[in-house]
């Protein structure tokens, strides 16, 4: 692949001034579309709605949250008291996957459709996706929208897209290497299932024998890890691309990272404005390297489910904002954690993410498999982990093994843990999205 190759090159080259510039232009009417058609805002916002409020001045406006949402459609079902356009307006609908609360129901029109295909096209070009490979789409084709609309996505970089979906893995690696294709869209969990059912068959046929050339993830945390990234390239021979971070209620794909980094760059700015505020004062923070913070997000161009200032809950880091190497000038970022994954140990707040990194730091002694353990509704005294131990570890070795684990975690992390180990193939593994942590009553 060579730099400089861009989907949409005047837009992805834009400095940081004429984005802004874009931005403010744009507002204005999205702003007049919302007083004259959200039913949820005008409540919402009251007097604020009569202002010609500028994109500075949300900051004096209050957080939209997801309960927000979810108490607006239990108003006025199935879309919420916050659809702003015409019911016959309405192209397509998606269901959330409901893994942080109760679902919620995503409705767009044909424009708003267009500009997530426009989005998500932009992140997997970036990620290397291009006219002439052939990608195989791994992502279940129901109500969630990483089917159908990633699918679309996919298309717009100019790729041809089987749609395989979820399940018939076995099929699947027979279907690879007949058709020659090259490139393949799925979580970052997936891999381990498609790797124990080609060891199951016996026939010493190995993952970088199938011919991939290309990796798309995404719909997990772990591929900011370089320990489970370098695990991936060097069993499955293809390159590993963090391609499709995104909200299915703001916008299906936000970001994804380029060939030459493996921060995400944020590809929305004409769709979205970005805001990162500290997660407990709600204070905006720069946009600038080193912020961390809480991503919240307003819609410049959306017709029918449009939000202003909704919080995600994703906790970014933003790792910088000069043009990349690939000539691109958006800003970059990674995703450090969830304000609603994170759990409390003796005042230390620990995030999955930080410790599936800690264990895939250790292919000596686990497969990179585990979950955590969390009796009761915390804050709790210590991490209880559940960690699959490598093929290559013998069983009298465990304990010395589950010894490196805590005391890194403890380093790492700065909290206590307490690690058992189990035989390999022993936790699930999962064609959709994996959840790492395992709550029990007691």
């Amino acid at each position: 692949m060579t730099r400089g190759d861009f989907l949409h090159r005047e837009f992805e080259t834009l400095s940081a001034q004429d984005l802004g510039r874009h931005q403010n232009a744009s507002w204005p009417e999205q702003w007049n579309y919302l007083r004259g058609c959200s039913t949820f805002y005008a409540r919402k916002l009251g007097a604020a709605m009569r202002a010609d409020v500028t994109l500075d001045g949300l900051r004096e406006l209050p957080f939209t949250g997801k309960e927000e949402l979810r108490q607006a459609q239990d108003a006025k079902p199935p879309f919420g008291t916050y659809r702003a356009c015409a019911a016959d307006q309405i192209a397509r609908l998606h269901r959330t996957s409901g893994t942080t609360g109760r679902a919620l129901y995503i409705a767009n029109t044909v424009s708003d459709t267009g500009r997530i295909s426009t989005a998500g096209g932009r992140a997997f070009y970036a990620s290397e996706l291009r006219p002439s490979d052939l990608v195989v789409h791994c992502l279940n084709y129901a109500l969630w929208t990483g089917g159908v609309t990633d699918h679309l996505s996919l298309e717009a970089t100019g790729a041809t897209v089987i749609p395989y979906g979820v399940g018939n893995s076995a099929q699947l690696l027979d279907l690879i290497p007949e058709l020659a294709v090259t490139a393949i869209s799925c979580t970052p969990s997936y891999p381990a299932l498609l790797e124990q059912v080609l060891a199951e068959r016996k026939d010493g046929r190995m993952p970088r024998e199938l011919g991939l050339r290309l990796g798309l993830f995404g719909g997990e945390a772990g591929l900011d890890d370089p320990s489970f990234r370098n695990r991936l390239e060097q069993t499955w021979g293809f390159k590993v691309r963090n391609a499709n971070y995104g909200l299915s209620e703001v916008l299906s794909i936000l970001a994804s990272q380029c060939e030459e980094t493996s921060d995400l760059h944020f590809h929305a700015g004409d769709m979205i404005f970005a805001e990162i505020v500290d997660p407990t004062s709600g204070e905006r923070l720069p946009i600038a390297e080193g912020t961390a913070g809480e991503l919240v997000c307003t819609h410049l161009s959306k017709e029918c489910q449009p939000l202003v200032r909704y919080r995600t809950g994703d906790i970014l880091t933003v790792t910088r904002v000069d043009p990349c190497i690939c000539g691109r000038a958006t800003w970059r970022f990674r995703v450090t954690g969830r304000t609603d994954d994170m759990f409390n140990v003796r005042g230390v707040n620990v995030f999955p993410a930080a410790i599936r990194e800690v264990i895939n730091a250790f292919p000596n002694v686990t497969s990179g498999q585990f979950r955590i353990i969390l009796r009761g509704p915390g804050p709790y005294d210590l991490i209880e982990l559940k960690v699959e131990a490598t093929a290559e570890l013998a069983q009298p070795e465990w304990p010395e093994g589950a010894r490196q684990l805590e005391t890194a975690i403890r380093e790492r992390i700065g909290a206590s843990a307490a690690v058992r180990l189990a035989p390999t193939g022993s936790l699930p593994r999962t064609e959709g999205k994996t959840s790492w942590i395992e709550r029990c009553d007691q």
